[in-house]
C-alpha cells in the first residue's frame, strides 16, 4: 500500500531546503540549493524545479498530498512571497501559482516562523499546546503564533511579525528600511553588527579581535561557549533587547510557551538563560513564571523541511 506523502520546501535568506515527509515526519529523502546567486525569482524557481523534480519522480507525483512552502514574508492567503528583506529580490514573487502550474499539485504557502509553528505543533516541542509562540532566530528572527490551536494570520496574512517590532527607538537601521526593529539586534546578523560595532568603539580585550572582519554568529557562539567576557557581553545585550520584547509579547496571547527555533537559538543556555531573565524582570507580575522557553525539538537540519511540509496536511 502507497503512503500519503508531502513535499516541503524552505526557502531561507541564504539556502533552500527541501524534503519528502511522511504523515508521521519520517523525511524519505531530501535535497538542499542555495537561494543566493539567481539574478531574477525566474532564475531561482528554474534552478528549484531542477532540484525537485528527481524528488517527485522517486516519490511518485500520485502519492504526494500536497507541497508546503516557507518562506520570509510568504502571504498564507495570497501565494505570494511580498518584499521579504532577506531574499536576493524585490516585490512580488507568486510561488504558488509557479509550483502548482509546474508540478501540477496543491501548493500552500506561509511565512517560514509560521511554518517552523505548525511543525512544532504537529511534530515538536508543541505537540498537545494549543497556545505558544515560536521565535526563529536566523539571518533575520521571525515568529509564528498559535493561540487556541490556531495560527494567527491575520486579515491580511501577515500578522505576528516579531521581528518587526521596533525593540530600540531611533536605532539601528533594519532591512526593511525601518530604525530599531528587533531582527537589527537578535537576529544572527544583528549580533555580528552589535560585535562589529563594539569593536571599533571599545578596546576589550577578545579572541574575535583578530578575525574582526569575517565574524559570523557562530564564531561569537563559540567564543562566548569558551569564556570571552566581550562575546559573553554581546549576547547579554543581545538577550536583554529580546527579554525585553518578549515580556511585552507576552501580554499580548498569554502563551503556554516560546520555542526557539533557527541557527542562534543553538547557542542553548549562553543566550536563553539571559533572555528568560530579561523577560520576566519586565513581564507584569500575572504573567510572571508561567511562559517556558524552549527550544525547537524537531531534528536542527530537518526541523524546517518538516515545518513546511505539515502545511500540506
Amino acid at each position: 500500500m502507497t503512503q500519503a506523502l508531502a513535499l516541503g520546501i524552505d526557502i531561507g535568506g541564504t539556502g533552500t531546503s527541501f524534503g519528502i515527509v511522511n504523515r508521521r515526519g519520517e523525511i524519505l529523502s531530501k535535497g538542499s540549493m542555495p537561494t543566493i546567486g539567481h539574478k531574477t525569482p525566474q532564475d531561482y524557481f528554474i534552478a528549484l524545479e531542477y532540484a525537485l523534480r528527481p524528488l517527485i519522480e522517486k516519490a511518485g507525483r500520485q502519492n504526494i498530498n500536497g507541497v508546503g512552502v516557507g518562506a520570509p514574508n510568504g502571504n498564507f492567503f495570497t501565494g505570494e512571497i511580498v518584499f521579504a528583506p532577506n531574499l536576493p529580490w524585490k516585490g512580488v514573487i507568486p510561488i504558488v501559482r509557479m509550483i502548482s502550474e509546474t508540478f501540477g499539485l496543491k501548493a500552500t504557502l506561509t511565512n517560514d516562523a509560521n511554518a517552523a509553528a505548525i511543525g512544532e505543533m504537529m511534530y515538536g516541542a508543541a505537540k498537545g499546546m494549543k497556545d505558544f509562540i515560536v521565535v526563529t532566530l536566523g539571518t533575520g528572527v521571525g515568529s509564528g503564533f498559535v493561540a487556541n490551536g490556531q495560527v494567527i494570520y491575520g486579515h491580511d496574512g501577515f500578522a505576528g511579525e516579531l521581528g518587526h517590532v521596533i525593540a530600540v527607538r531611533d536605532g539601528r537601521k533594519c532591512g526593511c528600511g525601518r530604525h530599531g526593529c528587533l531582527e537589527a539586534y537578535t537576529s544572527a546578523t544583528g549580533v555580528v553588527r552589535t560585535a562589529h560595532e563594539w569593536l571599533e568603539q571599545r578596546n576589550d580585550d577578545t579572541i574575535l579581535r583578530a578575525n574582526k572582519e569575517n565574524i559570523t554568529a557562530k564564531m561569537i557562539h563559540e567564543a562566548a561557549a569558551a569564556g570571552d567576557i566581550f562575546a559573553l557581553a554581546v549576547f547579554d545585550y543581545t538577550a536583554k533587547i529580546l527579554g525585553q520584547v518578549l515580556a511585552d509579547t507576552v501580554a499580548i496571547t498569554s502563551p503556554e510557551a516560546i520555542i526557539f527555533f533557527g541557527g542562534l537559538a543553538q547557542a542553548g543556555e549562553l543566550l536563553l538563560g539571559p533572555v528568560h531573565k530579561y523577560m520576566e524582570e519586565n513581564m507584569l507580575n500575572i504573567y510572571q513564571n508561567k511562559v517556558s522557553l524552549l527550544r525547537s525539538a524537531l531534528p536542527d537540519a530537518d526541523a524546517a523541511i518538516l515545518g513546511a511540509s505539515a502545511l500540506a496536511w
